[in-house]
């Protein structure tokens, strides 16, 4: 996309003060867009957001009165809402009968609880203001899903059974939201497959520590088969949030996208 693709957009990243989300606020930015930035990490945010010359808004997803905040923070700035990328996630490496309730209250909370509640934070918004054009939508909202949510996982699901749990009902609300707000409001999901990020270094570390494995020798047994022949970039994520807020886009709602690099095909 070109240095103005998304000129004016005015675009709320959770999550967005590092990994992933911090590499889309920097594309949705250098495209031209009014970016906040948010994070639970304070200094996070605001670091990402003064690097960006943007606007930074910490937040907990888990807690409505943040996410109607944030909400509330854009519009008071910019007057509108154009997308919402719901970003922010946690996640954590456990072997299946050590997990117990706090790790699902978590996982849950954060992945889907945090999801659900920015989502209608700014659906709530996007209902009420105009399309930037005729015939367009009011708003577009965007789930960070991922192809763990989908069936078959390999040996990774003995370590992540709530984690995927969390990310296939992302999948599942992503198409109730679709439903609900058509034709007013575009609803999709991205579904990545293994990011070169610090989220899953961290979970190489903690899966080579519990197979007794020398670290990073699980990431070379996951990404040789990789039909691409590497790992993904969250610049790739970047490439496919764009399209998804751009006009090209605007008659594809409830869709769940594997960006995955073939590792998933269907």
């Amino acid at each position: 996309m070109s240095a103005t693709a998304h000129q004016d957009l005015v675009v709320v990243i959770t999550g967005s003060g590092q990994g992933i989300g911090r590499v889309l606020a920097q594309r949705f930015a250098r495209e031209g867009a009014r970016v906040i930035v948010s994070d639970i990490d304070p200094h996070a945010c605001t670091q990402t957001a003064a690097e960006l010359d943007t606007v930074g808004v910490p937040a907990d997803v888990t807690q409505a009165e943040d996410c109607a905040r944030l909400v509330e923070k854009a519009t008071t700035l910019f007057g509108r809402l154009d997308v919402m990328v719901c970003n922010a996630g946690i996640m954590q490496l456990k072997p299946f009968l050590e997990l117990d309730g706090s790790d699902w209250d978590r996982m849950l909370s954060v992945n889907v609880k945090g999801c659900f509640l920015s989502l209608q934070a700014a659906a709530r918004q996007m209902l009420q203001q105009t399309p930037l054009a005729v015939g367009r939508p009011q708003g577009k909202i965007i789930t960070m899903a991922s192809i763990a949510g989908r069936p078959g996982a390999g040996p990774i699901a003995q370590v992540i059974p709530h984690y995927r749990a969390s990310k296939a009902a992302v999948i599942s609300l992503t198409q109730s939201a679709a439903m609900t707000f058509a034709p007013k409001i575009t609803v999709n999901a991205i579904c990545p497959g293994l990011v070169e990020s610090d989220m899953w270094r961290r979970m190489d570390a903690d899966w080579t520590a519990l197979q007794g494995l020398a670290t990073g020798e699980i990431w070379s047994q996951r990404i040789a088969g990789i039909p691409m022949g590497r790992p993904q970039s969250p610049e790739d994520i970047a490439d496919l949030a764009g399209y998804l807020a751009s006009p090209q886009s605007d008659y594809m709602t409830g869709q769940s996208i594997n960006i995955d690099g073939g590792l998933m095909m269907n």
